[in-house]
Formats: structure tokens, sequence, C-alpha cells
């Protein structure tokens, strides 16, 4: 028995970048719903217009289309007061996409189809969608003769709509935040485990070689830098992780200090080029300016971050020929540059490679591994320093000229980025460097001092950092044993206070503390380095902070900064 729409003339809107999908799709329903008018539309934008124009009952929609995507066109649709009530059945090839199925209902789709199209599940939806609209018109309907009987309330209801959707703005705007937040975060994993255990490796693997009976003290104290320079790879690498939620938000912050700009050209070069020697490539550097006139007042960590990842990008994308890095002076400004014979850069590709996850290629069959935030990092890091980050390059790859020819080189790709030679930054945007030798003379002595810390190796580290100018060290693990020591001994001089702590954590026992001992110093210190922290432990009653790893002269200094004008 036919349904009664099959006799009623029903308008169907196809959008389909394809012209022969659209021919079969209008063929099959003009079988099915004989009395129907059946409407196409190669692209989004016609689409609208006759959606616009000829109120469908339905719309068929097809994700993937040039200029405008099937996604955007249902948001505009859905957006539309005129249009929101005409059902969307999303017809695509995506058929085990279920983030894109997802997508389509969170933009208000009413249906997914994946192709090939069953026939009899295609006129079941398109019979449900009709039945839909009618429902959604007479909501409508209803809706404006709801909005006409009220429509003589006061001012007082608009401003309560308004707020309303005031509210709803910012939920959209919390919502797509905490999205970006997500999408960062999976970013993020996907590398993680690669670039925690590189330095890892070369922490433990050298921790292992240190345990040789036979070896010199020289090479003693290789291994130990060795270990040092993972360690402090490891922790960039955490604070990167850390820092690119603070760019996104808004709040990364610079710390200037002097900087030689030199010498970090030299540590690049001397990091990388086993790494490049073992590719078969060459690897130059460039350091234009005399030593004394090449240390400047500028962010190190940032310019660091800056360099080894463009010249990481060289290493990977350039199989035969050179790298080749450094700097030039050009006014107020230095100019850096990062020059390889690699694979080139499509011109189309230029601008987006900049963007956050954007890679010159995409396709999941490519050479190379990556997030893509590298280039993004660097451009929000530029851009906060005061320069501003471009690319040249081409497609075509000539052979390699020798290293004294190396400048002539056609080929590959060239970034370059600027920044100010002791630019001025503004003031609000800087957190200066504390100077931890200016109280280098001043000697403390027999101090009292309680050290609150549950992890074992994390107290025999504070210990052996200040057991030579104290007179009694204390030993507590939990909180509640911190604030019991405080109250028996009103004779301590310093508290080191942990904050993670079972119990009690530290922050409670600050606040316990001071409820009947003003005077006492309590420094906070503690592995969580997240913004903010320093703010929270001195609201609870600190008199300072300090983050872990604990540096041992940062720690003696913040000491001295307390009790070096005490009576010896």
């Amino acid at each position: 028995m036919k349904y009664f729409m099959e006799n009623k003339k029903i308008k169907i809107l196809a959008i389909d970048d394809n012209q022969d999908n659209l021919i079969s799709l209008k063929a099959l329903l003009k079988e099915a719903f004989p009395f129907s008018l059946i409407l196409t539309a190669i692209n989004g934008a016609i689409g609208l217009e006759l959606a616009e124009t000829e109120d469908p009952d339905v719309i068929l929609l097809d994700i993937v289309m040039p200029r405008m995507d099937g996604f955007e066109v249902c948001k505009k649709i859905k957006a539309n007061k005129k249009l929101n009530n005409i059902p969307i059945v999303f017809i695509t090839a995506l058929k085990v996409d279920k983030e894109s199925r997802i997508r389509a209902l969170e933009l208000g789709a009413e249906a997914f189809i994946a192709k090939p199209i069953d026939e009899s599940e295609l006129i079941a939806q398109i019979r449900a969608m009709v039945k839909i609209k009618a429902s959604n018109i007479k909501k409508r309907d209803e809706k404006e003769l709801l909005a006409a009987l009220v429509a003589k309330r006061t001012y007082d209801l608009e401003m309560e709509l308004a707020e309303r959707k005031r509210i709803e703005v910012e939920l959209i705007k919390a919502k797509e935040k905490a999205e970006e937040s997500d999408r960062l975060k999976s970013a993020f994993l996907a590398n993680m485990s690669h670039e925690i255990r590189t330095p890892m490796n070369g922490i433990l693997g050298f921790a292992e070689l240190l345990k040789e009976p036979n070896l010199t003290g020289s090479e003693q104290q290789d291994y130990i830098k060795i270990i040092e320079k993972s360690g402090k790879r490891m922790l960039n690498i955490i604070n990167d992780i850390i820092n690119i939620s603070k760019i996104e938000s808004g709040q990364e912050k610079i710390t200037i200090s002097e900087t030689n700009i030199n010498e970090q050209i030299e540590f690049i070069y001397t990091f990388f080029k086993c790494e490049v020697e073992k590719k078969g490539i060459q690897l130059l550097y460039n350091n234009s300016l005399p030593t004394e006139e090449s240390v400047i007042k500028t962010d190190s960590e940032k310019i660091y971050a800056i360099l080894t990842n463009l010249v990481k990008n060289a290493i990977k994308f350039t199989s035969e020929g050179y790298i080749k890095f450094g700097y030039e002076k050009k006014g107020e400004y230095l100019e850096f540059f990062v020059k390889d014979t690699g694979t080139g850069i499509n011109p189309a590709q230029k601008e987006i490679i900049f963007e956050r996850f954007r890679q010159g290629s995409e396709s999941l069959s490519r050479n190379y591994e990556g997030a893509g935030l590298g280039l993004s990092i660097s451009k929000a890091y530029i851009e906060m320093l005061g320069g501003k980050i471009w690319v040249e390059s081409e497609l075509e790859n000539l052979p390699a000229l020798p290293a004294d020819q190396a400048g002539e080189q056609m080929g590959g790709s060239t970034f370059y980025f600027t920044i100010p030679y002791n630019g001025i930054i503004e003031e609000q945007n800087i957190n200066k460097n504390i100077n931890y030798n200016e109280s280098e003379n001043i000697e403390i002595n027999n101090l009292k001092i309680l050290i609150a810390e549950d992890d074992a190796l994390s107290k025999m580290l504070i210990i052996l950092a200040i057991e030579n100018f104290c007179s009694e060290i204390l030993k507590v693990s939990t909180g509640f044993e911190a604030v019991e020591a405080c109250r028996n001994n009103p004779d301590i001089d310093l508290v080191l206070m942990d904050i993670k702590m079972p119990e009690m954590d530290g922050y409670e026992a600050i606040k316990q503390i001071r409820q009947f001992n003003k005077k006492i110093i309590i420094i906070a210190q503690t592995a969580y380095a997240l913004s903010g922290d320093r703010e929270k432990a001195m609201d609870a009653g600190c008199n300072d902070y300090v983050s872990k790893p604990i540096i041992k002269p940062i720690l003696i200094e913040l000491i001295k900064k307390y009790f070096a004008n005490r009576d010896q």
C-alpha cells in the first residue's frame, strides 16, 4: 500500500558536487515518489539558494564538497530561522567515520545514510523526514502564536532573554575551548612516548655507563654532563606540553635573560651534528656577530625551541645535500635562517604549515612523523618576542654543491624569522630572571629546618643541599606530622613544605601552622608548577615557593633571602 506522501507533491533537494551521483539519485527518487519535485544543486552555495526559494520538505546532503562542505551547509541551514525546520539527511561514502556521524548530528542533521545507498532505507528516511517537517512547521506555528500572545511583555522580559542569549554564547565558547584543549592533548599524547623516551635514553644509558669500574675522571664528567643535558631536555619537553595550552589561552609569558646567540647556534650545531652526518648530509652554521656583540636580552628557551624545531624539520625532510642555519643583523633585528636542500614545500601549503596540526603532506601514507605543532609553536613564540616568521621554498631539488658554495644552492626550503636586537618588549609580558648570584658571599648557618616530604629521594636531595648550614634537621612525611612537629618545636627556623603528601596536604598543613605560628618561614617545594600554583601556595600562608626539580643554588638563595641578616 502506498503511503500518502507518494501521492503528495513533496519537494526533495539533493546537494552533491558529483553530477553523476545527482542523476542516479534523481532517477531513484522519481521512481519511488513519482509525484515529487526533485531539485538538485552541484555545490553548497546553489543548494542554500534553492533552499531559500523552494523550501523543500527534505534535503539530501553530501559531506565532501569543494569550497563549502556539507557540514558548513548544514550549519548555515540550521542557523537560518526560515530554513531550520527542513530535515537534513547526510549521504556520504564515509561509512565507518564515527566522528563525522557524531559531528553531523551535533550540527542538527536528522539522519545519516552511507553509500552505496540502500533504496528502501532512503525511501523510509524521506517518509520520516516529511513527517518531521510537518511536525516542525506545527511547532513553529505554535511558537509564533505563543510569541504573539507574549508580545506585550515588558522590557524586563527582553532583558531576561538577552541574558539567556549571552549565557548560551558563553557556553558555546566554553565548549569550543574545551574541544580545542582535547585536540591539543590528543596530538601531544601521540608523540609523548617518543619525545620523553629519547632524553630518558640518555639519562638511563649514561647512568648505567657510570657504573663501569675503569672510567677516567674526564669520562665520568662527560657522562654526567650528558645526563644533565638530557634531564634539562626532558624538562623542556614537559614545559612545552604545558606551554602549548598556555599559548592557546594567551597565558604564555616571556622570560628575559642575557643570551649568547653564538653559543646557542654552536650548541644546536653540536647537538644535531652526529644525527645529520649519519644521514650523509652536511650541517653548516653561520655566526655573523663577534662574541662581544652576540649577547642580547631575549627569551633563551624560546629561541632554543624555535631553532630546534626548524633544524629538526630540515633534518626530517632532507635526504641529501646540506642544512645550513645561522643569523644576520639587519638594522634593529636579528634575522635567523634555516636552509635545507630537502623536498621543498608546495606553494599552496606555505601558509597552512604554520597552523596547528598542519603539515606539508597530510596523507596517511606520508613518510614523515610529527603532530604538526612545531611550526605553530615557533610562530607563536616568535610573535611574542616581537618578530615574524616566513618561508621561501622550491619543489625542485638540484644536486647539492660543496660546502664552500652552499649559499648558491637552489631548491629545498629556507625558513626565516626575526627577533629584536636588544629590542623592547612590553613590561607586562616579562618575568625577569632572579639573579641568584647577588648573595654569593653571604653565609648562613645554625638553622633548625623541618623537611616535610613524603618522597624519600627528594628528601635525601634536600638534606644534601642544606646540611652544611643546619644545626638540626627534622624530617616528616605527612602534613599532619608537619603540623605536630612545628607545634612541638617552636624554635624551628624554616619549613620546606611539600604540597602533595598523604593524610593532609601541604596547603592545609600551612594553614594550620599559621594558626599558632605566624613568624616561622615556610617555603613550598612542589612538583606542581603550573600557572597559579605559586599564588595558591602564597595564599595558603607560604613565604616563598620553589618548583621541582629543585636547583640547589636557587634553593640556597631563597634561604639566604630570609636568613642573610640573622645574628650569627
